[in-house]
């Protein structure tokens, strides 16, 4: 199986497995991906925290997801109150 076929499979199986479409378990992988690189000293507890956060702070999703990945570590201190 080629790389891609292979990565497809696992989209379809996580996306049937956590409720999303295809599309939006590869957004989910790529925001997670995007903050663990942007973010190397905060786990991935830690970076799931701050989406849901984020989610619930603001109606615009992408503008909360801009201000993640422009702050650095600072939020780690917030995560831990």
């Amino acid at each position: 199986m080629q790389q891609s076929q292979l990565m497809h499979e696992n989209l379809r199986i996580a996306s049937l497995a956590y409720t999303r479409s295809i599309n939006a378990q590869a957004e989910h992988w790529m925001k997670i991906g995007m903050l663990m690189e942007t973010h190397p000293d905060m786990t991935h507890s830690e970076i799931s925290r701050l989406l849901v956060r984020c989610s619930m702070e603001s109606d615009e999703n992408t503008d909360s997801f801009r201000t993640l990945l422009n702050v650095g570590g600072t939020h780690r201190k917030a995560s831990n109150e």
